[in-house]
């Protein structure tokens, strides 16, 4: 017999396996031995009281153990199948070339980076010597900007696409199986990389292509249909349908566009910096007590202000985490946040970014619709000439960024690069420093306490997401003008994180089957 139940029980109970099991069969009317096993369908905190609450919804199984729920995918053998360029390894390449290969058709995947092992080797290079690989970094390489990140699942876009399935798939190629049912789930920087390489022997096993070290340096176009592209070896590969999930860092991409008279739209994007705060502070406002304990996870926010007609608000929030040099070019400093599968760091940290709208770039309207990447690269190369040596952060307290002064010393950091005092409130752009000064103190008014001395502020968060959209076909998935050309994921504007991008190129290879079926 199978029973559903939703409850809301506390934190211990939530966790402990006996002490869920002994509130299901008091809620069954049941003897504990009577439940052969339970499973978690959703699990959610609920912080919004003094007492945290945990919300729970089951099945338990009584008297028979469930079925077997292990998922099959029809992944074949498509070494003689007609091949489909991929243009980048993030999720939404990788999903794409899963899905080819299950609908029969060869995945040949190029990626400008390196495999995840060797690329590991390049980011602690950046941490130690200060020294940026332009084509292997936090952004470029296997598995994409998201491998090395805090690995979130959460995503508003489940009407794109089938959620649980990537939930699955990911399950299936090592994740943990709390991915399935955590409200708000995620991996960890030190799961993904495995993950990442599990989906790569599949589609080696299924006679896939990956070529790394490569980076595509031309598209041919004939009659407004893509016929071949051309790649930095000197090679060129016939391509009856191209997909390009190459991710927002990669600008080369849209010069190549660009220069081709291919269409692009400018889009909405946001600029900040990123914050980090005592992780032990951040979880006495959000859980209301001094320690959490052993059964909470770390904990977390999501801020939003409209602030002088923008939105101001958090972004990838990675509680007990780290802050990363994300920069792809040695004239530059950018940060990112990541975290760890246990979030286990004494820091938390996120994303406080500003929405910058076409109408805002102005002073670039030389560069026409590429004014947003220039915008992006000028606060970068900015941040690097106020920062300190090497891939050094400027940085600033909290508190004195808020209220106009320049600290004269600075909190412990996660950011191993390290931090150099700097008057952020100074020289970053006004249409960003003032709406986030005053984002700032609206934060505090919503948790109290955030606005304080011992969070700093480090710059510049600039790839929230691009500042361009590669137009398409909502129907076919193609380029409005170009046949077989199929942008997807961040890098085309058309997703915002791992789940999304990954149902993202799922559909861009369902399209690609009805277009090569034709």
């Amino acid at each position: 017999m199978v029973k559903e139940l939703q409850l809301v029980v506390d934190p211990a109970t939530a966790y402990e396996e006996q002490l869920l099991k002994r509130e299901v069969a008091k809620q069954l009317n049941v003897t504990p031995n009577d439940i052969r096993t339970i499973r978690i369908e959703k699990r959610s905190i609920d912080a919004r009281q003094r007492n945290v609450r945990v919300n729970l919804k089951l099945q338990a199984f009584i008297g028979e153990m469930p079925a077997s729920d292990n998922f099959r995918y029809q992944f074949k053998n498509v070494s003689n199948k007609p091949p489909v360029v991929i243009v980048g390894m993030g999720p939404a390449g990788l999903f794409a070339a899963l899905k080819l290969i299950e609908l029969g058709f060869k995945p040949i995947m190029l990626e400008r980076g390196k495999d995840v092992s060797a690329r590991k080797r390049d980011i602690a290079f950046i941490s130690r010597e200060h020294i940026i690989n332009p084509d292997s970094n936090y952004c470029f390489g296997e598995g994409g900007a998201g491998t090395f990140s805090d690995g979130k699942l959460y995503t508003r876009s489940n009407k794109r696409g089938d959620t649980q399935r990537i939930l699955q798939l990911l399950h299936f190629n090592g994740a943990h199986e709390n991915i399935l049912y955590e409200s708000h789930a995620h991996i960890g920087s030190d799961k993904l990389p495995e993950i990442i390489k599990n989906i790569r022997t599949t589609i080696l096993d299924c006679g896939g292509e990956v070529h790394f070290n490569t980076r595509l340096t031309n598209i041919i176009v004939e009659d407004n249909q893509v016929k071949s592209v051309e790649l930095n070896n000197g090679t060129k590969l016939n391509a009856s349908a191209l997909v390009l999930a190459t991710g927002h860092s990669a600008r080369d991409i849209y010069d190549i566009l660009y220069k081709q008279g291919i269409e692009l739209e400018a889009k909405t994007f946001a600029m900040g910096v990123r914050v980090e705060h005592p992780q032990e502070l951040i979880d006495s406002i959000q859980y209301h007590i001094k320690n959490r304990g052993k059964y909470l996870p770390a904990a977390s926010y999501n801020l939003v202000s409209q602030v002088d007609e923008r939105g101001v608000y958090s972004f990838c929030m990675c509680p007990g985490g780290y802050i990363v040099p994300s920069a792809t070019s040695p004239d530059e400093v950018v940060v990112n946040g990541m975290s760890a599968s246990r979030r286990h760091t004494q820091f938390a940290n996120s994303g406080i970014v500003v929405e910058i709208r076409p109408d805002d770039l102005l002073p670039y309207k030389e560069y026409g619709l590429m004014a947003g990447l220039h915008f992006q690269k000028y606060l970068e190369q900015l941040a690097k000439q106020n920062g300190g040596q090497g891939q050094q952060a400027p940085a600033q307290r909290l508190t004195d960024f808020v209220n106009n002064r320049t600290s004269s010393s600075l909190p412990d950091s996660s950011y191993t690069p390290g931090l150099a005092s700097s008057a952020l409130h100074q020289w970053l752009p006004q249409s960003i420093g003032n709406r986030l000064q005053k984002g700032f103190v609206a934060f505090d008014k919503k948790m109290h306490g955030f606005l304080t001395s011992e969070a700093y502020i480090a710059g510049v968060e600039s790839r929230t997401s691009s500042p361009l959209r590669i137009p398409r076909d909502p129907e076919t998935m193609q380029h409005i003008r170009i046949k077989g050309l199929f942008p997807c994921g961040e890098g085309a504007g058309y997703a915002g994180g791992i789940t999304s991008s990954a149902m993202d190129g799922e559909n861009a290879a369902i399209k690609i089957h009805a277009y090569l079926q034709k």
